[in-house]
C-alpha cells in the first residue's frame, strides 16, 4: 500500500508514520510545501516501510496523485478550520483519481460537511473518512458502550495532554483563532453555541486504581464531536468538549483573553498564535502525564444515572494516541477489514475494542466509572479496582458500619527534634518492637473515623471522599490538617499516594508534602498495614505496621 501523507513531518503525520514502523508492505510518501524538512524526517526515520520525500502544495495536488498514484492520502496538515474558500479541494481530488482519503481534521464544521461527498465517493469506489483522531472517534467508541446501559441525556469530556508533548503551530492557530468566537454546539436541546475557550470547568481523570491526573482546568474547543454526536443519540440534550493544557496559568491568560474578545467584539487572536506556540513549548514541567475523559448522564429503567470513562496516558505514550485512530484503520485495511466506501464523519470507523488492542504494550490505561449508592468509602474511590484487592483488604474496607479489627504491630519514630515534634502533636504512638493493636471505624460526617490503639496509645483521623479539587482522592484530616491521598492497585497491593494537603483549608506547598511509603495487603490470611509517614527537610515522622484480623461489628447507640 502506497500512502501519501501530507504535512508527513509534521507533529500528527510523524507520529503516524512511527507507529506504522514495523509494516514493511507500506511505502510512505512524506509531503508538504518544506521538502527540507521532509527530506529531513525520512533521513531520521527508522522502520520496516519505505519512505520518500515529496514537495506537495495542497492547493496543487492533483499532478501530484496522477504521478504517484497513491492507494491512499492522508491529510495530516491543517489548520482545518483555515482551508480558505475552498476547504475540501483535496477531497474533491481524491475522489476524482479514484483515491481514498483519511484526516486528523479537527473543524467541527469541516468534518460535518464532508457527508455532501458521500455520493460521489461511492461512485468512485473509495472511501473518505473526516476526523479520524480521538475527537470523534473515540468518544464516539465509548458512547456507544455506554449508551448500551443507559439513554444518554448530556455528555461532557476533555483531552488532558502531558506537558512534554509539545503541540504544532497549526493545532495553536486553530485552537486561537476560535478562542472568543462562537462554538456550534447542541444546548438545551437545540442547536445553540458558546464561546470558545472562555467556558471552563474542572474535572480529575482518574482510571480506577491507578494514579490520578491532577484535578484540570478544561475549556470548550471546537471540535467534530459536537455537531456529529448528537445525530447519533437521539435522546442527547446537551454536549460540551474541552482541552486542560497545562500550565494552567498560561491556560487562563488564553481564557481572558478569549473572553475579552467576545465581550469586546475584538478581531482574532490568531496573530498571537506563534507566540503562544513559543511559550507552550517552552514550559515543560510537571508530570509528563496525560489523559482523556468522557462523562455521560442519562435515564436508565427510568432513574438518572451517570459514567464516565478514564483514560491515563504515562509518558511518550499519550502523544500517539490522536494518531492511532488511522493506524488501526490502516492496519485493519491491511487485512482486509476495508472502510465502506462513501464520504462521512469518521464516528464508525473504530470500536472501544480496536483502541484496547492499540493500547495493549503500552502505559496507556482505561477504565469505567459509575456512581455507586450506599458503597463503602473505599469501594467508592476504587471503582472496579477494588475487586482486585486482596481479600483481606477488600474486607476491611468494603463496609460502612462500625467494626474493629485487632493485631500486632511494630512502631519507628523520626529521631531528629522535628520529627519529635510533629509526632508529638499528632499524637503518633511511641516506639515499639511488638504491641498489641486495634482500629475501630465509625461513620462519621458522612466519612469514617479511624481510631488507632497501639498498646494503650490513641490517635485517630477521619477519612472522607475529596471533592472539588480533591475529586477521586481520599481526604484524611489529622487535627487541622488534611492530605489528600491517591489509591492506587498494583503487585496485590493497595498503596496510598499523597497528592495535596491543606492546613484549615488553606492549600500548603507541594514542595513540604508528606510523603512516604504506605501500603496495604494480606500476608497468610491477614490483613497487613505498613504505614510510613515522613517530610522534606524533616525525614522520617513515624511509621507503623502489623497485621489486623477482624474482630466484630461494633453497634453505635
Amino acid at each position: 500500500m502506497k500512502i501519501l501523507i501530507l504535512g508527513g513531518y509534521g507533529v500528527f503525520g510523524g507520529r503516524l508514520a512511527r507507529l506504522l514502523s514495523d509494516l514493511p508492505e507500506l511505502e510512505l510518501l512524506i509531503c508538504g510545501r518544506n521538502l527540507e524538512a521532509a527530506t529531513a524526517f525520512c533521513a531520521d526515520y527508522v522502520g520496516a516501510p519505505r519512505v520518500r520525500p515529496l514537495k506537495v502544495d495542497r492547493h496543487r495536488i492533483e499532478p501530484v496523485l496522477e504521478a504517484e498514484r497513491p492507494d491512499l492520502v492522508v491529510d495530516a496538515s491543517g489548520p482545518f478550520q483555515d482551508y480558505g474558500a475552498h476547504p475540501y479541494s483535496v477531497i474533491e481530488a481524491c475522489i476524482a483519481a479514484r483515491i481514498s482519503y483519511l484526516d486528523f481534521a479537527d473543524a467541527a464544521d469541516f468534518v460535518f460537511g464532508v457527508a455532501q461527498f458521500d455520493a460521489p465517493a461511492k461512485a468512485a469506489g473509495v472511501y473518505v473518512l473526516s476526523g479520524v483522531s480521538s475527537f470523534p472517534v473515540l468518544t464516539a467508541a465509548v458512547l456507544r458502550e455506554m449508551a448500551r446501559h443507559m439513554d444518554i441525556v448530556s455528555v461532557d469530556g476533555g483531552i488532558a495532554p502531558s506537558p512534554y508533548a509539545g503541540i504544532g503551530l497549526n493545532v495553536m492557530r486553530a485552537v486561537v483563532g476560535y478562542a472568543g468566537a462562537p462554538v456550534k454546539l447542541q444546548r438545551n436541546g437545540r442547536p445553540g453555541h458558546g464561546i470558545g475557550l472562555a467556558e471552563s470547568r474542572r474535572f480529575t481523570v482518574a482510571v480506577p486504581g491507578r494514579l490520578p491526573l491532577r484535578n484540570l482546568h478544561f475549556s470548550l474547543v471546537d471540535v467534530p464531536d459536537l455537531q456529529v454526536l448528537p445525530p447519533e443519540h437521539p435522546t442527547m440534550t446537551d454536549i460540551w468538549m474541552g482541552a486542560g493544557p497545562v500550565p494552567e496559568v498560561l491556560h487562563r491568560v488564553l481564557n481572558l483573553l478569549a473572553k475579552a474578545r467576545a465581550r469586546l467584539h475584538l478581531p482574532s487572536l490568531v496573530p498571537l498564535s506563534r507566540l503562544f506556540y513559543s511559550v507552550l513549548n517552552l514550559m515543560k514541567f510537571g508530570e509528563h502525564r496525560g489523559g482523556m475523559y468522557v462523562r455521560a448522564r442519562g435515564i436508565a429503567n427510568g432513574v438518572p444515572v451517570e459514567q464516565s470513562w478514564h483514560l491515563l496516558a504515562e509518558g511518550d505514550d499519550g502523544p500517539y494516541i490522536p494518531s492511532m485512530a488511522i493506524e488501526a484503520v490502516l492496519r485493519k485495511a491491511l487485512v482486509g477489514e476495508r472502510p465502506a466506501d462513501g464520504a462521512r464523519p469518521a464516528t464508525h470507523a473504530l470500536a472501544l475494542s480496536d483502541y484496547q488492542r492499540l493500547f495493549q504494550g503500552r502505559s496507556i490505561h482505561t477504565g469505567f466509572r459509575s456512581e455507586m449508592p450506599g458503597a463503602s468509602l473505599y469501594r467508592q474511590l476504587l471503582g472496579s479496582a477494588f475487586d482486585d484487592l486482596p481479600a483481606q483488604v477488600q474486607a476491611l474496607h468494603d463496609s460502612s458500619q462500625a467494626r474493629r479489627w485487632q493485631g500486632v504491630g511494630e512502631v519507628r519514630r523520626g529521631k531528629g527534634l522535628l520529627a519529635r515534634i510533629v509526632g508529638a502533636v499528632f499524637g503518633f504512638p511511641p516506639v515499639a518492637a511488638a504491641v498489641p493493636v486495634s482500629v475501630a471505624f465509625a461513620p462519621e460526617r458522612g466519612g469514617e473515623r479511624w481510631t488507632r490503639d497501639f498498646g494503650g496509645r490513641r490517635f485517630s483521623s477521619l477519612q472522607w471522599r475529596g471533592q472539588g479539587r480533591n475529586e477521586q482522592l481520599l481526604v484524611e484530616r489529622f487535627g487541622i490538617v488534611d492530605v489528600a491521598l491517591a489509591l492506587v492497585v498494583e503487585d496485590d497491593r493497595l498503596h496510598l499516594v499523597t497528592r495535596r494537603w491543606s492546613c484549615l483549608g488553606i492549600p500548603l506547598p507541594k514542595a513540604l508534602l508528606p510523603g512516604g511509603r504506605t501500603f496495604e495487603t494480606e500476608r497468610d490470611g491477614r490483613f497487613v498495614f505498613d504505614v510510613e509517614i515522613a517530610a522534606p527537610l524533616i525525614g522520617l515522622i513515624a511509621a507503623y505496621r502489623g497485621t489486623l484480623q477482624r474482630v466484630s461489628a461494633v453497634t453505635t447507640g
